[in-house]
């Protein structure tokens, strides 16, 4: 064969290749699973010159999702998002049963809804490749065309190579959404924990101590006033009351109990009534947010609150609350001195492991002399929490 021959396939091979290289790259970078579904079918529809190019996900009930698409001009196809049936001799029905590259070379003799929606397209033959996740079949990604019999021996490979840039970017989602899940899952129960502590404070040594201080206010109240007994014991009643407002203060710290019983609006506004600076708050829909969000709120302000008084000297000192497009966002923002010490507090480290851990983000603005700018931006959906016909959630078939 000379080497004007092998020039078309050397070409077509380039093609390929850096079609699949533009795919990884998706796939490294982490693009988010529905915009790298429609780049894969859009490379594998150029690649292939076909009529269409789509990407499904198998589900329940014998339907499988249209989670990409791609069409070369403006022909009709499948919307992201609509369910097909998967049934009969369709390379959908055929792909779920083996679990291997399948194809139907002419639509005109298969029976079954989807054939038929097919055949009004104008498609008469398809190649698809399956997609797997963890081992098992997760979706496919298929090839059209107008024409009967137009495609190739190869094709089936040439498509699988795609899903298997699809595959691996699934598992780096999958691994994702399980790590964050896992984060998610650490800080409530470490919250749960919180709220026990707090409680058998509340309920057991704070009680004991409350009782302990009004049997010495009433000694006290017997014995003869100014007698050395009297002032000894008044001196121990100091002491307790002391005592009991650090184990108050204790058990604020670990968990306000007030954030339990009466919600976030209630317990910023008590740990704003306790700041030596005034704070100014606008809060919005608190009580709609998980308690984890709520939780992860309050010690965001409780210790930015705490560290503009200690750090950054402000004469006021405000504090907003607002949900929207699915966030929480906490600001707090003074008018201190600003610079690298208003903004040092060790609390605030922890804060943005907290923050993370629920999937949100914590930004901390202190530049000198122009005060320091804490903002959360926390997800009211929770890690790991299905966001159903987004595409992006991992579920299986069975083939």
């Amino acid at each position: 064969m000379s080497t004007d021959d092998n020039l078309p396939r050397l070409q077509a091979l380039l093609a390929e290749q850096a079609a699949l290289r533009r795919v990884a790259t998706m796939v490294a970078s982490g693009t988010p699973a529905p915009a790298l579904f429609g780049r894969v079918c859009e490379e594998l529809g150029r690649l292939l010159t076909v009529k269409s190019t789509d990407m499904i996900r198998f589900e329940d009930a014998g339907f499988a999702r249209v989670v990409g698409t791609w069409t070369g001009d403006e022909t009709p196809s499948f919307p992201v998002g609509e369910r097909v049936p998967v049934e009969g001799e369709t390379v959908t029905g055929k792909l779920f049963r083996s679990g291997r590259p399948e194809r139907v070379d002419d639509y005109d003799c298969v029976e079954g809804e989807l054939a038929e929606r097919l055949r009004e397209f104008g498609i008469r033959s398809v190649v698809g490749a399956p997609i797997f996740v963890a081992g098992r079949l997760w979706g496919a990604t298929m090839a059209t065309s107008s024409l009967p019999h137009a495609f190739p021996p190869d094709t089936e490979g040439r498509i699988s190579s795609f899903a298997e840039l699809v595959t691996a970017a699934l598992a780096n989602v999958d691994a994702r959404e399980q790590l964050a899940a896992s984060r998610a899952r650490i800080v409530e129960a470490a919250d749960a924990a919180r709220r026990r502590i707090e409680r058998d404070l509340h309920d057991g040594a704070q009680q004991r101590l409350v009782s302990l201080a009004l049997n010495l206010r009433r000694v006290e109240s017997s014995l003869e006033p100014n007698s050395m007994a009297a002032s000894e014991l008044a001196v121990a009643r100091a002491e307790l009351d002391a005592a009991l407002d650090e184990l108050r203060e204790l058990a604020r710290g670990i968990h306000p109990s007030i954030l339990t019983d009466r919600g976030l609006k209630a317990a910023l506004e008590a740990v704003a009534g306790r700041s030596t600076v005034p704070v100014e708050l606008e809060l919005g829909c608190c009580r709609e947010l998980p308690l984890s969000v709520q939780t992860t709120a309050y010690f965001v302000v409780a210790e930015a609150l705490t560290n503009a008084s200690k750090h950054a000297h402000p004469d006021r000192i405000e504090v907003r609350v607002a949900v929207a497009e699915g966030h929480a966002t906490i600001l707090v923002r003074d008018d201190g001195k600003g610079g690298v010490d208003a903004a040092r507090g060790s609390g605030l480290s922890g804060l943005a492991d907290r923050v993370s851990a629920l999937g949100g983000t914590l930004e901390i603005d202190s530049p000198y002399g122009a005060g320091t700018t804490i903002r959360a931006r926390i997800p009211v959906t929770m890690p790991g929490e299905s966001s159903r016909g987004t595409g992006t959630d991992i579920e299986y078939a069975h083939a």
